[in-house]
């Protein structure tokens, strides 16, 4: 094993060796001037972790900025381990998106397993009990042996680590196609509970309080994950040792432990060792509070031997905890950690002079300013691009595709894995955990109880990548629209959005632009949906063999009831109830599963919003809802019409549909136009449900008989036993991975 201390910082930059760690010349020349001096092995591993886009956002901080993150609800938006949002009786919700793309890469049922436990301690962190966990996927194309791995070791660690835990799965979504197919995506999204009073800030406050390290022993894996998660992931290079590996039981005591010492004055401050471990959650625990930061790693727990103080700073094991506690009352604090037989020392102090200092062995490891490390890090303002291939699609003409059997491709759509259901995934969660789900996996939106309330929060994840591609800035606003139109569809008012934004390579002029554009379209809709931004996530560098994955800004939004009797589902209930599209319907096929299925490929317009239109719409719909005439919403996305026809009666109450469409029967059933809802209603309060309801349109009737029947101009375009629809949409993925064949 290399011995750190033997490499002199002039041996590493004569050798360059700083490159090796992700310092570029200049920001080696940077790191220099910041300590008027060459830095030591460990310090330049230390810049190097802080510096990367993981950890300091140097690419992403000025778009960023364009993000609304206040609101009336806000309690606390970016900046903490995760946002707080006020839900009223002196209680909030806490929550957050994160990535754990190529660590999935490389070792997806790791990867996604310390992404689960990772996004659970950002939350708890802030004080608050986890009560739901989502998820957001993208994979290749379920026709290569690697994909089907990478998907099911992936769905097997999710399930793995929040089973344990004891945090229900309530839902999220998966999306296939070719771009993800050497680097999938993986982001998981956790939401937790908390009293106004009991919320958390991750501050090194008061000089002279000491520093208690929490949580599994420190050992060599996950080093250098920070500047792994920042750098282009290629298939042949081995980066395992660059993936943390987690344990959920350990997980499970940590929860409990550190919501026990929310509760003791003597806590100061405390915050996860995610991203770049006990380097990033010290040194930003005193940028935030002013104040410097000095630790003896002698003291740390290891669960290795001989471990340098460069592995010590820069390892990522999971389950671990910084906090700072008042002086003299360490014992307290360490007392509730021994209960709950989690493994907790002193390993340091708060320090006035504004540095970060470790020792080991009687020496000085690293002694490196504190604003050095944190609001000193680099920002770089890249050259934005236009897209190549953007103008071009704009030219092109819209066109409605042909179909000459609406039927039958219905039936395909029914089985392309993006429309397909997800069963297979989900049934491997435990979505009931804390018996608190009220709508779980396969609905609009999960839906949770607040215990001891009559109230309940809905959750969503959403993103549309192909729109996005086609169109950044109109593709941003969608994503954020689709969201908020799950949250309304389940009785529920949005109140904010955390966002995983996952991209390729911003050093590519045209993906900074994707970047840019999508995020001034996000922007747009969340202040025309009053969803501010209160927490996020960016993953870059998400691309291999030179082809970036399509953009894909994960949104993440919580939305809340006031009461549970407002929950509304997205299947049909009732025989007799009149079935209503609210919403126009348009010529557009962009990006669309029509699209994808004739053609393979994805070109020409994005699908337009107008979000005017769009808030207008929920808001009503919302209204509709709250005055207790909505049976049954749910928004029409991939697949159009058809799809959301279908998807309303698979729910085995043996329903059936009969619609009448107007028009081209392909653009009326398959297209993809937004704004738009499938709600039905009981036929009394139809006049009172059209007076709350512009446009909205009576295009059938829900039946008994379990057929699925759609004519035009008593022309038969479908008629089809809904269970056989049903079949072939619950079977699609079990039979593309082969489950249960030989």
């Amino acid at each position: 094993m290399m011995d750190v201390n033997k490499i002199k910082p002039e041996q590493i930059e004569a050798e360059q060796l700083y490159k090796e760690m992700g310092l570029s010349d200049e920001e080696y020349r940077l790191a220099k001037d910041k300590m008027e001096r060459l830095p030591n092995y460990t310090e330049t591993g230390i810049f190097s972790v802080m510096w990367s886009e993981h950890c300091s956002y140097k690419t992403s901080k000025p778009l960023l900025k364009k993000f609304p993150t206040k609101g009336e609800h806000v309690l606390q938006g970016p900046g903490e381990g995760a946002g707080v949002v006020d839900i009223g009786d002196n209680q909030a919700v806490v929550f957050k998106i994160e990535s754990h793309n190529s660590p999935s890469a490389v070792e997806p049922f790791e990867g996604s397993a310390t992404g689960v436990g990772g996004i659970l301690r950002d939350v708890f962190s802030m004080g608050a009990k986890p009560i739901a966990s989502m998820n957001s996927l993208r994979f290749g194309n379920l026709n290569n042996d690697h994909t089907k791995m990478l998907f099911s070791e992936a769905v097997r660690g999710i399930a793995s680590y929040g089973n344990v835990i004891e945090v229900p799965t309530v839902g999220g979504e998966v999306q296939f196609d070719e771009s993800y197919e050497e680097n999938p995506l993986v982001n998981a999204m956790v939401v937790g509970l908390v009293n106004h009073d009991d919320v958390q800030k991750g501050l090194a406050s008061g000089v002279g309080n000491t520093v208690i390290y929490a949580g599994g022993a420190t050992g060599r894996d996950g080093i250098h994950g920070a500047t792994f998660s920042s750098d282009v992931v290629e298939g042949e290079k081995d980066n395992a040792s660059a993936v943390a590996i987690g344990d959920p039981h350990i997980g499970k005591k940590l929860i409990a432990a550190c919501l026990e010492v929310i509760h003791s004055d003597a806590l100061v401050g405390i915050q996860d060792m995610g991203a770049a471990g006990l380097t990033s959650s010290a040194s930003e625990m005193a940028s935030k509070a002013g104040t410097g930061i000095e630790m003896n790693l002698d003291l740390v727990p290891q669960r290795e031997e001989n471990m340098d103080a460069y592995e010590i700073m820069l390892s990522e094991s999971q389950e671990r905890m910084l906090l700072v506690v008042e002086k003299g009352r360490e014992q307290e604090i360490l007392d509730v950690f021994a209960k709950h037989e989690v493994d907790a020392a002193a390993i340091g102090e708060v320090i006035e002079e504004k540095t970060f200092r470790i020792k080991q062995h009687g020496e000085i490891a690293a002694d490196i300013p504190v604003a050095a490390l944190t609001e000193e890090a680099p920002v770089y303002h890249l050259p934005s691009e236009e897209a190549g291939y953007y103008k071009d699609f704009q030219d092109k003409e819209k066109t409605t595709p042909a179909v000459d059997d609406h039927q039958e491709m219905l039936k395909n759509l029914l089985q392309q894995p993006t429309i397909a259901s997800k069963e297979w995934a989900y049934s491997q969660y435990d979505s009931d955990a804390q018996n608190n789900t009220i709508a779980g996996p396969g609905s609009d939106a999960a839906i949770v109880k607040i215990e001891g309330t009559d109230k309940a929060i809905a959750i969503t994840t959403d993103c549309n990548s192909r729109y996005i591609y086609l169109d950044p800035e109109m593709g941003g606003k969608i994503a954020v629209a689709e969201a908020a139109r799950n949250i309304i569809c389940s009785g529920a008012k949005p109140l904010a959005l955390t966002d995983g934004l996952n991209y390729g390579n911003p050093t590519n002029p045209e993906t900074f632009w994707q970047m840019e554009k999508s995020i001034d379209g996000i922007s747009e809709a969340c202040l025309a949906l009053d969803t501010p931004v209160i927490s996020g996530n960016v993953s870059l560098y998400n691309q291999s063999k030179g082809e970036a994955i399509m953009p894909t800004p994960i949104i993440g939004m919580v939305g809340l009831l006031e009461s549970t009797k407002l929950v509304t589902p997205s299947h049909f209930q009732n025989a007799d109830d009149l079935i209503y599209l609210i919403g126009e319907t348009n010529e557009e096929f962009g990006g669309s599963e029509l699209q994808n299925i004739l053609e393979g490929s994805y070109s020409g317009k994005a699908p337009a919003i107008d979000l005017n239109v769009e808030a207008t719409r929920q808001k009503q719909l919302l209204e509709a809802i709250h005055q207790g005439i909505v049976v049954s919403a749910h928004d029409l996305s991939e697949g159009g019409l058809a799809v959301a026809l279908a998807e309303s009666v698979f729910n085995n109450k043996g329903l059936g549909v009969k619609a009448e469409i107007e028009g081209n029967p392909t653009t009326a059933l398959f297209s993809e136009s937004q704004s738009r809802f499938l709600v039905t209603v009981k036929k009394e309060n139809k006049a009172k449900f059209e007076e709350i309801i512009e446009h909205a349109k009576q295009i059938g009737v829900v039946t008994s008989d379990g057929k699925l029947k759609v004519s035009q101009e008593n022309n038969k375009i479908i008629d089809e036993d809904a269970e056989k629809l049903n079949k072939l949409w619950r079977e699609a993925i079990p039979n593309l991975l082969h489950v249960g064949k030989q």
